[in-house]
């Protein structure tokens, strides 16, 4: 559509931009984020079941399987953390740009193709190097070597497609559709726990593959759930208007240096808060193999509540980045006040339930009848009093992280975070661990030490930024 102002002048009417209108209330916005919100948690709550479900099934073999996969976990999760972050820049990308033009599909559709021929870059050079890890893993435990590092390589195939979800996954939360990826990660939660018990114990005439076949029950359970995404986005007519895959191996290479430039500090980030864990997990081997079975399984236990304050936080970065797309400094706020008291009140609830019911709990994952399992409980039950008070510095970290990453405000978290992990959390943990007579759970509470001083820096930068200098974002929007 065209119309004339001046004569021979002639302005195109077709596409006016259109800002994404906000609550102008904090219940207004409460309510939107819970509405967004609620199924992205319980998403990811229902998909990090997959490591749950394996985490259970493989400790019903003996403390020595755990052992292994918690040791092969620490190099695979280190190569998807370097993958997640041109996976993570989809929603700030995508969410300012619907922010400032709640109808420009082709922004959209750039972003999300880009973020997956970076992913289709990486996986060769990373699966690759998986084969050079085994004589690292000897240097440690040279016991738990061989079988971590098959595990590893079970895992590895479906190593893309999890990344790929997460990708079309972050599209869709940005455009608001987060209840019909909430089926499907259901569904693959109940692949991978039939596939579990068919490759894992052998069940049915299946041969029994035990650690391996936990692994390859993983990547065909991926697999599948990346093309029951794909389907979906051919499928509903919402997302369909935004043709993802139409001329998909066409380059945009502005697009693709963007996802990098801003995914690059995000994998970094994450690379430091997942390899202090994964730093612990040595630190715990060194130690023994049952401080690091019982070492996996709490961390498991609070990593399983930690998914739904994450899933919400997730969901406050797609909000944060809707408003400062539409460039609303008192919508930042709103956003930011909603997402921190949501996820502190979840994660107080789950500190709560590991501090009166932790034997319960402990039966989830180690049957208390069997004698071998006894010293792992033991252990077990003497970490969780501590993950339930670092899970609240958790809550709070996770939540202004990712609502900076809604205002692609990168770079100062990433520093803030490995200096509060690696100056801070590392140093007490192998102190007190390897050096006092608190032994493991002095490894626990130099964690704590670290969530705590990373969560006040990044909800000190959060408070900063919305509050005291929108400038800063307002530049980049």
């Amino acid at each position: 559509m065209r119309r004339t102002t001046k004569p021979g002048i002639m302005i195109d009417t077709a596409h006016i931009p259109a800002k994404t209108e906000m609550p102008e209330t904090f219940f207004g916005e409460l309510k939107a984020l819970l509405i967004l919100g609620l199924p992205m948690a319980l998403a990811q709550f229902i998909q990090f079941s997959i490591y749950f479900v394996d985490t259970v099934m493989l400790g019903r073999i003996g403390p020595e399987a755990l052992a292994a996969a918690g040791l092969g976990a620490v190099v695979y999760f280190l190569f998807w953390m370097i993958g997640s972050g041109p996976v993570m820049a989809v929603t700030p990308l995508v969410a300012q740009a619907l922010g400032a033009d709640k109808n420009d599909r082709r922004d959209a559709r750039k972003t999300v193709r880009m973020s997956l021929w970076v992913i289709g870059f990486m996986t060769p050079v990373l699966v690759g190097l998986l084969f050079l890890i085994e004589p690292l893993l000897m240097l440690i435990r040279p016991e738990l070597a061989r079988p971590a590092t098959l595990y590893m390589m079970a895992l590895a195939p479906g190593w893309p497609f999890a990344l790929g979800i997460w990708s079309l996954r972050n599209f869709l939360a940005s455009i608001g559709k987060t209840r019909v990826p909430l089926y499907i990660v259901s569904l693959t939660v109940i692949m991978n726990a039939g596939l579990n018990a068919l490759l894992i114990f052998g069940m049915f005439g299946f041969p029994r593959l035990e650690l391996i076949g936990a692994g390859i029950a993983s990547s065909i359970s991926y697999t599948l759930s990346f093309f029951m995404f794909v389907t979906y986005c051919f499928r509903d007519a919402d997302a369909r208007e935004y043709d993802l895959f139409e001329n998909f191996f066409r380059p945009h290479w502005e697009r693709l240096r963007e996802v990098v430039r801003l995914g690059w500090p995000m994998s970094i980030t994450t690379i430091f808060e997942g390899m202090l864990f994964n730093a612990c997990i040595l630190l715990m081997a060194f130690i023994g193999t049952n401080e690091l079975a019982a070492y996996q399984v709490a961390l498991n236990a609070a990593s399983m509540a930690f998914m739904l304050p994450f899933g919400f936080a997730m969901g406050g970065s797609v909000r944060v980045g809707l408003a400062a797309g539409a460039r609303n400094p008192q919508a930042v706020r709103r956003v930011g006040i909603a997402t921190i008291s949501i996820c502190v009140v979840l994660i107080m609830m789950f500190a709560a339930l590991i501090t009166v019911v932790p034997e319960q709990l402990a039966d989830l994952y180690l049957s208390a009848a069997s004698e071998k399992n006894a010293a792992v409980r033991i252990l077990m039950l003497s970490f969780l009093p501590v993950a339930a008070a670092f899970m609240l510095f958790d809550a709070v970290q996770v939540a202004a992280n990712q609502l900076l990453r809604g205002l692609k405000d990168v770079t100062v978290p990433m520093w803030m975070t490995g200096l509060s992990y690696w100056a801070v959390g590392f140093p007490l943990s192998w102190c007190l661990g390897l050096h006092t007579e608190l032994g493991a759970v002095g490894i626990w509470y130099g964690l704590l030490a670290g969530l705590a001083t990373v969560a006040v820096l990044l909800g000190g930068r959060f408070y900063r930024l919305a509050w005291r200098r929108p400038d800063l974002w307002l530049s980049k929007a």
